[in-house]
């Protein structure tokens, strides 16, 4: 990616966001605990359209956060095409995940996390802010989502 390249306008950022979505597999996911302890680790995630769907031990740390806190931060990984997406989170079992968001995430990423021997839990993440640019020069306009709603 050149950093003298135009500015995508709004219209391009939103539709480069969801592409993303529906591609990558791995997402960064930030998370704290209620002392204010950060933890950051890489989930797989499947999307839905409207959710991110992750999945991890309710016993570690991530899992822990991802409920209590019921938030976290996610982000794809290079730094010269960011995004960062706050989101809202719901936290099922394995019995209550809904049916499509497993098969979904299964879909995905090859796994079922209900069939493994360990017990997961599945997090509904409901995207509340998204912003995204390439370089410098796209910081102005890069918030592309405010309060759960596209602002484009």
């Amino acid at each position: 990616m050149k950093i003298t390249e135009e500015p995508r306008d709004a219209a391009r950022r939103k539709r480069d966001v969801l592409a993303r979505l529906g591609r990558e597999r791995d997402v960064w996911v930030a998370t704290a605990d209620v002392g204010g302890l950060p933890c950051l680790v890489a989930l797989w995630f499947a999307w839905d359209g409207e959710s991110l769907w992750l999945s991890t031990r309710l016993t570690n740390p991530t899992g822990r956060n991802l409920r209590d806190g019921r938030r976290a931060r996610l982000a794809f990984g290079d730094t010269q095409d960011v995004v960062l997406i706050d989101g809202e989170v719901e936290t099922y079992g394995a019995a209550e995940v809904p049916a499509a968001a497993a098969a979904a995430f299964t879909q995905r990423t090859g796994w079922d996390p209900r069939r493994d021997s360990a017990t997961y839990a599945f997090f509904r993440v409901r995207p509340v802010a998204v912003q995204a640019w390439r370089g410098e020069h796209e910081l102005p306009g890069r918030h592309l989502m405010r309060a759960g709603a596209w602002v484009i």
